[in-house]
């Protein structure tokens, strides 16, 4: 199966074209980017970022899980 199936393929499950699925995309791995950040500022600086990294980590789980993105296990 070559690699532009598999991305139709995916897409389509989705539910998304190929430019709707890039843009969530980035802006998932955006979110992800920037806790990273602000976790690694706070290991340096425990008085900064207290609970942001947590808290965006949280809203991006929520919104993946409320736009059945993720499969829920139970």
């Amino acid at each position: 199966m070559n690699i532009f199936y598999k991305s139709k393929e995916h897409c389509d499950n989705a539910k998304e074209t190929y430019f709707q699925h890039m843009i969530i995309a980035i802006k998932i791995s955006s979110s992800l980017l920037l806790a990273s950040l602000m976790g690694f500022i706070h290991s340096l600086i425990p008085a900064l970022f207290e609970k942001s990294a947590s808290n965006k980590i949280i809203n991006l789980y929520n919104y993946l899980q409320k736009n059945k993105r993720i499969d829920d296990e139970n």
